[in-house]
């Protein structure tokens, strides 16, 4: 278990549901990724690399809805600047499972 945070802690994470619209290899990443460009409604187009070759294609991300922390502060990858964090879990492979809304949201719309 992580540290303990207070609510208000929680409440400075912004959690959004936007949708996978460009994937591509990311061959100068350390570990298999995807350089991915996700549309988040009325915040824009946000990219990010992702460790996700394992179970998911190229094919299967695009116009998948995804969820994501769009706040964090922006991150150098090897070449790439990735601006938000996708939110998944590892299953007991050790691959990442996305987590995802289980009906379709409208790209921007915060998670609460």
């Amino acid at each position: 278990m992580q540290e303990e945070i207070t609510f208000e802690d929680f409440l400075k994470v912004d959690f959004r549901i936007g949708t996978v619209i460009e994937v591509n290899d990311f061959p100068k990443a350390k570990k298999p990724a995807y350089q991915l460009k996700i549309d988040f409604g009325g915040l824009g187009i946000k990219k990010t690399s992702a460790q996700i070759t394992g179970l998911y294609s190229k094919e299967d991300l695009l116009n998948k809805q995804v969820s994501a922390i769009v706040n964090f502060k922006p991150r150098q990858i090897a070449n790439f600047m990735s601006e938000i964090l996708i939110i998944g879990v590892y299953n007991t492979d050790g691959k990442v499972v996305l987590l995802q809304a289980s009906k379709e949201i409208k790209n921007g719309e915060q998670i609460n």
